[in-house]
């Protein structure tokens, strides 16, 4: 649902290039403290609520921005609201992914619950649907109730492998059983080699077209967290981490303003690096609802997540590609041309694009504690 943070910066081979041109090759630790939340204890809380959020904050989300605020009420409700300060105006000028995102973090609240027994009842906007951007009105209202009729989710087993996968993809692709496993719920999948050239070609024009975009370049940028110092700080935004990137930011060869610079080599090599990763589609899924109401675009991000985790239990890597997507001026030729290509009737939208195929395994994303996100 964002820029790749693995290759943002640095390319396979221009990687090794930087370190050796500085003359240093140093290996520093990993994150620790931000991937903490993904370390569940054995023992879950009594209260069911705290346990079903625990396992919601880490699911994927725009940017890495976790705008979930929880307000517990009484002994089994909820609501949900959106921390406005975390919404991004530049790359989703009206939220729509970031309401795709809710979508992920109740889903995933639902099937943590379930595992307990509890059968969460939602009302989605319940003071109505916030346009054209989201306010203080609550996303949803939870009640968590016992019901001996619900039964375990599968799916449950897949939420602690889940990974957004950034790397480039093996050109061998997933088989048909794999993606028929994936198509459920309405979603879409092609191994069409005809549509995926099609679709490579709108994909490397729409990261290249954002990132050479200043003002949703610079959005970006601003959520770069360099280095594991930075990134143990923070808990969200958009990861670099690794040997190369811990050495060439301590010789002052990874920096936010570097990046934010395109006659920078910084800014072409990763530039070339998006532009390989987006060329990488073995297979493509997508998710398309009718209309683009708010009520969709959360069923989406429900829809979304379910295939990220049949993925993970399938051994597959997936990876959205949100770019031709987005609703900023620049990107409207984009988003007209990923429509056609894929037959989206009229009066329908594309939510969710995503590659799927095999690549390297990854690390789990940054995460803010569940305690950041109770409000009293």
């Amino acid at each position: 649902m964002a820029v790749g943070r693995r290759n943002f910066i640095l390319g396979a081979g221009g990687s090794l290039a930087l370190v050796a041109a500085a003359g240093t090759w140093r290996v520093t630790r990993m994150p620790e403290k931000a991937i903490e939340p993904w370390q569940l204890d054995r023992d879950p809380p009594s209260d069911v609520r705290l346990d079903a959020f625990r396992h919601a904050i880490l699911a994927p989300n725009p940017h890495n921005r976790q705008p979930w605020l929880i307000r517990l009420e009484g002994d089994n409700s909820a609501t949900i609201t959106c921390d406005l300060d975390k919404r991004l105006p530049e790359t989703d000028p009206f939220d729509r992914q970031i309401v795709i995102g809710f979508g992920t973090f109740l889903e995933l609240a639902r099937i943590a619950a379930a595992e307990r027994g509890v059968r969460v009842d939602m009302t989605p906007f319940p003071d109505g649907e916030p346009q054209p951007r989201l306010d203080t009105r609550p996303v949803a209202r939870l009640t968590f109730v016992a019901d001996g009729t619900v039964r375990p989710d599968p799916l449950y087993q897949s939420i602690l492998m889940r990974r957004t996968n950034r790397e480039i993809y093996s050109k061998t692709p997933p088989g048909i059983s794999q993606l028929t496993a994936l198509s459920a719920g309405d979603v879409q999948t092609t191994l069409d080699p005809s549509v995926l050239g099609k679709l490579r070609i709108i994909t490397v024009a729409a990261i290249a077209k954002e990132m050479l975009t200043h003002r949703t370049m610079m959005e970006t940028v601003r959520l770069l967290r360099i280095g594991h110092d930075e990134i143990d700080a923070t808990g969200d935004g958009l990861a670099l981490s690794g040997p190369m990137i811990e050495a060439t930011r301590m010789l002052g060869l990874t920096t936010r303003e570097k990046l934010a610079d395109p006659a920078s080599t910084a800014f072409k090599i990763g530039l070339d690096g998006q532009r390989a990763t987006y060329d990488s589609v073995p297979a493509a899924l997508w998710i398309t609802t009718p209309g683009n109401s708010r009520n969709g675009q959360l069923d989406a991000g429900r829809r979304y997540v379910r295939a990220a985790l049949q993925a993970a239990a399938l051994g597959l890597a997936i990876h959205p590609m949100s770019q031709s997507l987005q609703e900023y001026p620049e990107m409207a030729e984009y988003l007209a041309a990923v429509h056609a290509l894929l037959g989206v009737p009229d009066g329908h939208r594309i939510q969710m694009l995503a590659r799927i195929g095999h690549a390297p395994p990854v690390s789990p994303a940054p995460r803010l504690p569940l305690q950041s996100h109770l409000v009293a």
